[in-house]
């Protein structure tokens, strides 16, 4: 099935300027797999859109002027918790960007990057269910998580488990770390997509991973499977 023949992604905007939405909203309707069910410039006004509309996306800014992205975005996953929050915005802080991610972002992109960059994440997070980092993003996170336990042991309780990987195995993971889809590592590895399916499941259960493709890269990074990008 094709892209145009699937069910269009219906997608929430909340973003305090009036022309950013106006833009977006006819920056999708060139997609037949998209459309815009609804936009805000609040959280009040987000809050019931989402709650009544069910969104499959919602793009949200992080600066809605006097309010914070930042402390809308869980309460707009508590009223739909299915829907994929992507951040579109201007926000240089690297602080905040990152911690819209550990909040439960599963897209960032920075309005310099432009609209082809808005369109593939929105599709990448819907359709595959992946997240869509912005560059350095994923290094940054996991050298935090990877600082907040360095006083543990020097003994590595995991060790026995990662010794347990394949090659073939800590290949995929490297593929994680550089941020390719499924579809892409199977093209490197050439190998099928179902492959590389049932291999993230047995290394899952290998590592005892609970997070997912997210988990695994947290996880990799922290024991230094995968080293981050400089």
């Amino acid at each position: 099935m094709t892209a145009t023949q699937e069910k269009p992604i219906r997608i929430l905007l909340v973003d305090d300027h009036q022309i950013i939405r106006d833009g977006l909203t006819d920056l999708i309707r060139t997609r037949a797999d998209m459309k815009v069910i609804g936009d805000a410039s609040n959280g009040e006004a987000a809050i019931a859109l989402a709650r009544r509309e069910q969104p499959d996306v919602i793009v949200l800014d992080l600066d809605l002027g006097p309010e914070s992205g930042l402390s809308l975005l869980p309460e707009l996953l508590g009223v739909v918790p299915s829907s994929s929050i992507i951040i579109l915005t201007g926000v240089r802080e690297t602080e905040k960007r990152d911690e819209a991610m550990k909040l439960g972002a599963k897209g960032m992109v920075l309005k310099e990057k432009g609209a082809t960059e808005l369109l593939c994440a929105i599709e990448k997070v819907h359709r595959t269910g992946e997240y869509w980092f912005e560059p350095g993003a994923a290094s940054r996170l996991f050298e935090k998580r990877s600082a907040v336990n360095s006083s543990q042991s020097e003994v590595d309780p995991d060790a026995r488990k990662i010794s347990s990987l394949t090659k073939t195995e800590l290949e995929f993971i490297t593929c994680i770390g550089d941020g390719m889809d499924n579809r892409e590592i199977a093209s490197r590895m050439h190998v099928a997509e179902s492959t590389v399916r049932n291999s993230l499941t047995k290394i899952y259960d290998k590592l005892e991973i609970k997070g997912g493709r997210l988990g695994l890269l947290v996880y990799a990074y922290r024991h230094g499977i995968v080293k981050p990008s400089r």
